[in-house]
């Protein structure tokens, strides 16, 4: 072990015993200050952010408070070997570029700690006092993998690493597995465009247009979606796949529309049903949970044989679906009324079907 130090650095004075004793104790009091003292101060220091509500500075600083630690427990260290050998190690390039790398994987391993945190975790990254969506956790996991490639490329300068012939090898093979990996790299720049353009996000409730998957985001891959459905489970959709199909984010509807149809015998008169339509379209306008800026119709938009069907169709200012149910409720008890009162009659088109599929 001496020889090897020898040969790091020649001018470097034997320690005695007592100067052995003095570096276990700087290792040991260092150790102890960096895992109780250290710890608890930053805890505290988290906990006041906290009362003062920034629970994103909070997060940040519990989760690079081990780092931090580390860092300086590491400099502390290497302090105690400067003392215990009487030299600057920093002479020595492969012994400070090997603290440097040290520094440098403390720093950005904290930060990965904390988007690792907020990508594992469904809530919102909040940066203001609007409590706006600021990153996603695809996003997060983007920003990790960045972070990752930053970090080996800063360490590998420290270490006179040739980055060039290095990316070169890269970018050659890259192109050579592109072709092997097409379906694999659609979905990842799918995930991208998604990333970029933002249709959606965790905790989102969506629908492709023909219904085929229909529920709520859990979770955003590189390669694939995860959504929660009411019959199927989770299901894993691959990102190109939803790339390429017209998404409606149900969760960012401002409104809900209300349509059904009545079906009114052919015996009632055209006053009477003329009378109806305009009641019922009274008693829409002055519900207090209507949109009155959208249309409300309340016409007879078919004839048959047997029976007229009214259409009914009106907006409710609510992405709720207990409050739009409550407002649909009311309109079909007051049209029920309504037409009671007028001794109207109400027919099954659906009766009229099977008594002619009888007399063929």
């Amino acid at each position: 072990m001496m020889e090897y130090f020898h040969w790091l650095y020649p001018n470097m004075v034997v320690p005695t015993w007592i100067d052995l004793f003095i570096f276990i104790g700087i290792i040991i009091l260092g150790w102890i200050l960096q895992h109780y003292l250290l710890k608890y101060l930053i805890k505290r220091i988290a906990q006041f952010f906290e009362k003062k509500s920034k629970l994103v500075t909070a997060r940040i600083i519990e989760h690079i408070s081990r780092e931090v630690r580390h860092g300086i427990f590491t400099g502390i260290v290497f302090f105690a070997l400067a003392f215990l050998f009487e030299v600057t190690l920093f002479s020595n390039v492969f012994v400070k570029s090997f603290f440097y790398s040290l520094m440098v994987f403390y720093v950005f391993k904290g930060i990965y700690d904390v988007l690792t945190y907020y990508a594992n975790h469904p809530e919102t990254f909040y940066l203001n006092e609007k409590k706006l969506p600021f990153l996603t956790p695809f996003s997060l996991r983007i920003i990790k993998s960045f972070l990752a490639l930053i970090a080996v490329a800063i360490i590998a300068s420290l270490w006179h690493f040739n980055l060039n012939g290095f990316l070169t090898g890269i970018g050659l093979t890259g192109v050579a597995l592109a072709f092997g990996i097409r379906d694999t790299s659609s979905h990842i720049f799918g995930s991208l465009s998604m990333g970029l353009d933002k249709p959606f996000q965790v905790g989102d409730f969506i629908a492709t247009e023909d219904h085929k998957i229909e529920g709520t985001i859990q979770d955003i891959n590189l390669r694939s979606t995860l959504i929660s459905t009411a019959d199927k489970g989770i299901v894993y959709v691959p990102n190109a796949y939803l790339l390429n199909k017209p998404i409606y984010n149900l969760s960012k509807r401002e409104k809900r529309k209300i349509e059904f149809h009545l079906y009114l015998s052919i015996e009632n008169s055209e006053e009477m049903i003329r009378n109806i339509c305009e009641e019922v379209n009274k008693q829409i306008l002055l519900h207090p949970n209507i949109s009155k800026e959208d249309l409300i119709l309340v016409y007879i938009d078919e004839i048959h044989a047997d029976y007229y069907r009214m259409l009914v169709s009106f907006f409710v200012p609510t992405n709720n679906l207990h409050q739009k149910y409550t407002v649909h409720q009311d309109i079909i008890f007051v049209v029920k009324q309504i037409i009671d009162e007028a001794n109207m009659k109400l027919v099954d088109p659906n009766a009229f079907k099977l008594s002619g599929l009888k007399k063929d």
